[in-house]
């Protein structure tokens, strides 16, 4: 990872951040991304809860990835009497994936839950995203459910 810096994100990172998240949440745009990041830097407060996003910087201070972490009461597979920290989002741009871009922030959001009194961290994604759940399992994550969810229009 040799000239990646890891760091809290500011609100000049904004346009940054939300052009990614276009990339790894493709329904809204950037500029829908945007004014939500925006909101959450601020005020560092998602759902009345601690949150925060990290990123990573290439030597000229580009940002090539980012991680979004807040603040649970609870989790799926998690001890119910602890916070739980959880990922929102991960994204690496994919010319910098394998460099330990993404292990480099989760180590910074694991480092801030605990600093927050989490024991636990927990994450999600599709059950047919298969680079993420071996990106979550190389880091130590473990499968607690696998869910489909239904809906019927009446």
């Amino acid at each position: 990872m040799s000239g990646h810096l890891v760091r809290q994100a500011n609100v000049s990172d904004s346009a940054e951040i939300a052009e990614m998240c276009a990339l790894l949440w493709p329904d809204a745009t950037a500029e829908e991304h945007r004014t939500e990041i925006e909101e959450f830097l601020e005020t560092q407060i998602c759902g009345g809860l601690p949150f925060t996003i990290f990123v990573s910087c290439d030597e000229e201070g580009r940002l090539t990835g980012f991680l979004q972490v807040d603040l649970r009461s609870h989790a799926d597979g998690c001890h119910p009497s602890h916070p739980v920290g959880f990922i929102e989002g991960w994204y690496v741009r994919e010319d910098h994936r394998r460099r330990g871009i993404g292990t480099a922030m989760m180590r910074a959001a694991e480092d801030w839950a605990r600093s927050l009194g989490c024991r636990e961290m927990a994450s999600d994604t599709w059950i047919d995203e298969r680079n993420s759940l071996e990106a979550h399992q190389a880091l130590g994550f473990e499968v607690v459910d696998r869910c489909i969810h239904f809906r019927k229009s009446l």
